[in-house]
């Protein structure tokens, strides 16, 4: 007879199998080829210059500057460069304070678990992130899920009575799976009238759009101070890693002593933070490089649609190529990846069932030639698995 432990190692094998015969499951695979799959916005990840600037700001330090931060914020986590970095990211998101997270997964699990409650009722678009609708979940309130970007559905729910609670609007700026944009400007609008307060993840926009900062899409709806909360990361077109919140004062205090996301985990090194601020310095230095990453999706879109390859999105730099079935997915991604071009197969659950893709990213750093070939070899792989 099994044991327990070789009882539960039988099943976990045939979850496995059924994962391969639908054609999702998931291994790990190590970079090759030309980087079209990470959210390296706008090419930071792997910049000369940006190395440099970093190895330099940590030669400068004193000696005895801390490197590392090995306890909670609340206890010995705090340094000056957590209090400085802080507030540079409040005037980066043109808000009142910010405060740091280790990742954008804990940033909104600590945002939404200290600010709704129970009695509360939130309005979530179907095609929020995951951490978004778990940081719901976790905060044990009344959740109705919206259809994607539906300013009618928005609108008629936010009109509906919830005299127990407060009611929330959770959104997405540029959402992360199908590059589309929801218009913040008309949300900060129907929450304004029908009062109820809004919150934006603006992760994947913070770098590469707004005209002035660059600090994200709701700088260009011009809503930073219409939101009460403004998530955003620090590891995708910044280049490293970690999160921040930004919002009111009040809303950072309330996060310093409820979160507890943020109350019992280990602070962010100080280390990374310095590298931070290079980030920083450099997107100020360069806003053409938001401009670029731009200017080349709008160009991969185009070529595709020359191909007769309906690419979707708006005008950011993630670029899906909606393929449908698990299976066909996964070999047009292969055969992509064959010639050279890092893309992946994204299949549910990141994304709805039946609306598997490919995932294009593409960075400041591309050039034009590898834009043009990396649409040929799409066009050529979809071509090859109809």
């Amino acid at each position: 007879m099994p044991t327990p432990a070789e009882d539960l190692l039988a099943d976990l094998a045939v979850q496995l199998q059924e994962l391969d015969s639908q054609g999702l499951r998931r291994t790990l695979q190590e970079p090759t080829g030309i980087d079209f799959s990470s959210n390296d916005y706008l090419g930071l990840g792997n910049d000369p210059e940006l190395r440099d600037a970093v190895l330099a700001r940590l030669a400068a330090l004193p000696a005895g500057s801390p490197l590392a931060s090995p306890a909670s914020r609340i206890l010995r986590g705090t340094t000056r460069v957590h209090a400085e970095l802080e507030e540079r990211l409040a005037a980066f998101k043109g808000t009142e304070a910010a405060l740091l997270f280790p990742s954008g997964w804990q940033a909104n699990a600590a945002l939404l678990t200290a600010l709704l409650e129970p009695n509360d009722r939130a309005l979530s678009d179907s095609l929020n992130h995951a951490s978004l609708i778990d940081g719901l979940r976790l905060a044990g309130c009344v959740r109705v899920t919206v259809p994607h970007l539906d300013l009618h559905a928005i609108e008629r729910d936010l009109a509906m009575p919830h005299p127990s609670g407060r009611t929330f609007l959770v959104t997405e700026s540029l959402f992360s799976m199908d590059g589309d944009i929801a218009p913040l400007d008309v949300y900060a609008d129907l929450a304004e009238r029908r009062g109820a307060c809004l919150i934006v993840d603006d992760a994947h926009a913070t770098g590469v759009f707004g005209d002035a900062r660059g600090s994200g899409l709701a700088e260009h709806f011009g809503i930073e101070r219409r939101a009460v909360a403004l998530v955003s990361t620090l590891g995708k077109a910044l280049g490293f890693q970690g999160a921040f919140v930004a919002g009111p004062r009040l809303v950072i205090e309330n996060l310093i002593n409820h979160a507890r996301p943020f109350v019992f985990t280990t602070a962010p090194s100080p280390l990374l933070l310095h590298a931070v601020g290079a980030a920083l310095d450099l997107l100020e230095r360069e806003p053409e490089r938001r401009r670029r990453v731009l200017a080349l999706a709008d160009r991969l879109r185009g070529r595709l649609r020359e191909a007769g390859i309906p690419a979707v999105g708006e005008e950011g730099p993630i670029v899906p190529v909606m393929l449908g079935d698990n299976h066909r997915a996964v070999a047009v991604a292969e055969q992509v990846q064959r010639q050279g071009f890092d893309v992946r197969a994204v299949r549910p659950p990141t994304v709805p069932p039946k609306t598997a893709r490919l995932r294009v990213s593409v960075h400041a750093n591309h050039s034009e030639e590898q834009i043009d070939a990396l649409a040929d070899a799409i066009a050529a792989a979809v071509g090859a698995h109809p």
